[in-house]
């Protein structure tokens, strides 16, 4: 049985902050990691030719101070996301090809899908980022689904599939999967829409050289024997004396512990005794979103000679959205692509091949024959992963914040919860998923400095 201070389960990025905080306050820490390797929702791989790519959480933007300085604490490069030339979107069988801020839509579309983006950020800065569930019309907002709100103030098709198509792309959800309250404090939390969705000057401005995974393995390697890989998690035993942390493998008693894995994964674990009805009742409705993330290689970008960038919009097919994700050489080019919400679900239910060519098809239409034949194609099926169930991270539907959101991160006894859903500062993204571990080691050290 090994003894410490501490024990943090998960070593993703929330999980590894916390434990490196901690251990930099003269704390003794153990990570248990129920898979075989470090970075949660972070994983890298590479296509022919070596050229490494993220098959999880890939991009960083202007604001996200936590994990930019993470970055550079460890010694990690960023480079520009490639953004020069047109974009295309795909509607109702014609493709569009766009320089300006309308995202090929239609005069008329882009008019009114504007005055929709004025109106839910609007409604969304009167949102309380640190309890949502007090903010004004709290109650009103979180009956709603994002849906009912969008037919409610629309009747324009174009408009309803761009921002199921935007919805999408940020949750991996649909927008009657989630509650208006929800949605409205996620884009608060990472500074508003035109932040969410761009490339320069917004969330997918940078990548970080030769992959984000890189992150968690330079904080686990600091570490060293404190982080366990292959110790997946069954109960929790907690109490006034402590807690006991029993895995496949062993138990780690400690004083305190942080739990740093989906409030959905959480949930499944034993606690004893068992957890308080609010804390069971949010873990019960919080589910992961629905996404299989791909990578598809070609000899070279092909789609840049012709003034293209890589982004895309389809919102007519199941891949809805592309981005040029090529090495900043430009030795090979690489598009990457998801299937999101529905759309995943739906392409889940293929075989490999089958996703393979439909992937291709819409390239083909996207960028033209030059797509027809890739060197390489990786995907990454988040949803049958045994650890995370899902990405981009857990949604709250309707009635959820207001009835459960205040258990989201408060402490239960000597257990206290991290991840990147209980970040009230880019929730569901990398620095929001630091920033918990951060939070949750205070809270630590505060409990046991007491």
């Amino acid at each position: 049985m090994t003894r410490s201070d501490v024990v943090v389960i998960g070593a993703g990025l929330a999980g590894l902050t916390a434990a490196r905080t901690l251990r930099a306050a003269g704390r003794t820490v153990t990570v248990l990691e129920a898979r075989d390797r470090v970075g949660g929702r972070n994983l890298g791989s590479h296509l022919a030719g070596g050229v490494p790519v993220e098959m999880g959480g890939q991009w960083i933007g202007p604001g996200q101070t936590e994990v930019l300085a993470l970055v550079a604490e460890l010694g990690l490069e960023t480079f520009p996301t490639y953004d020069d030339g047109a974009a295309v979107t795909f509607y109702n069988g014609t493709l569009t090809t766009y320089s300006d801020e309308t995202f090929g839509l239609s005069l008329e579309a882009a008019i009114e899908a504007g005055r929709l983006q004025g109106e839910l950020e609007t409604i969304a800065e009167t949102v309380s980022l640190s309890a949502p569930w007090l903010s004004p019309r709290a109650a009103e907002l979180d009956r709603r689904t994002l849906d009912e709100w969008l037919r409610a103030n629309t009747g324009n098709a174009e408009v309803l599939a761009f921002w199921g198509a935007v919805v999408t792309a940020l949750f991996s959800a649909e927008p009657a999967e989630m509650s208006l309250l929800h949605f409205l404090f996620y884009i608060k939390s990472g500074g508003m829409l035109d932040s969410l969705v761009a490339t320069t000057g917004g969330a997918q401005e940078l990548r970080v050289v030769g992959g984000t995974h890189q992150i968690s393995e330079r904080l686990a390697d600091a570490l060293g024997d404190a982080v366990r890989l292959g110790s997946p998690v069954r109960k929790i035993s907690h109490g006034p004396d402590g807690v006991e942390v029993h895995f496949d493998g062993g138990q780690v008693t400690a004083r305190r512990a942080v739990v740093a894995i989906p409030p959905t994964l959480a949930g499944r674990l034993t606690y004893e005794p068992a957890l308080p009805a609010s804390r069971d009742g949010l873990t019960q409705q919080i589910p992961m979103g629905s996404v299989i993330k791909v990578q598809v290689a070609y000899p070279t970008p092909f789609w840049r000679e012709a003034g293209l960038n890589g982004f895309a919009f389809d919102l007519d097919g199941e891949l809805s959205v592309t981005l040029d994700n090529s090495p900043p050489d430009a030795s090979r080019g690489v598009i990457v692509g998801f299937f999101e919400g529905a759309h995943a679900r739906s392409a889940g239910r293929l075989s490999p091949e089958e996703r393979r060519a439909s992937v291709v098809a819409t390239l083909v239409k996207l960028f033209g024959p030059d797509a027809q034949n890739p060197i390489d194609y990786a995907e990454q099926n988040w949803m049958e992963e045994e650890y995370t169930r899902g990405c981009y991270g857990g949604r709250l539907g309707a009635g959820v914040w207001t009835q459960y959101g205040a258990a989201l991160a408060e402490p239960v006894g000597r257990l206290h919860w991290a991840g990147a859903e209980t970040s009230d500062i880019w929730n569901g993204y990398m620095d929001g998923a630091v920033r918990s571990g951060h939070r949750a080691a205070a809270e630590v050290l505060a409990a046991l400095e007491a």
